[in-house]
């Protein structure tokens, strides 16, 4: 059973930085790709950024590119979001998503990520 806990989450003003960490377990992540997701006050779930854990192939939403950065650590099984230049519009509910059927190239579909962590809370003030 693949499981995925969140963390790193918490209160920042704008211009600061947060990292988010993903620890994962349960499954053959070699074949995955994971996924980092968001929830806004009132907005549906949006894509920020994703990684194929074999390859390291990368995707940044708009919003994400130049200031988010997505990595993994194969031997942690974990997955970090490291954001910089928080805007109060980046405040969310971060999820960490896996999708196991993306070996090489990750998608930014939420449909296509089966599994998904609880959430960490992501508060930027201005």
């Amino acid at each position: 059973q693949v499981e995925l806990v969140e963390s790193g989450g918490g209160l920042v003003q704008a211009g600061g930085s947060l990292r988010l960490s993903c620890a994962a377990s349960g499954g053959t992540f070699s074949m995955y790709a994971m996924g980092w997701f968001r929830e806004g006050p009132g907005k549906e779930r949006e894509f920020v950024a994703a990684i194929t854990w074999s390859v390291g192939t990368t995707l940044y939403s708009d919003s994400a590119k130049g200031r988010f950065t997505i990595s993994r650590d194969s031997a942690k099984n974990t997955v970090y979001l490291q954001m910089d230049n928080l805007k109060p519009e980046d405040t969310a509910v971060y999820f960490c998503a896996a999708d196991p059927r993306s070996p090489f190239a990750p998608g930014s579909q939420v449909h296509a990520y089966d599994y998904w962590g609880q959430g960490t809370q992501v508060t930027v003030s201005s």
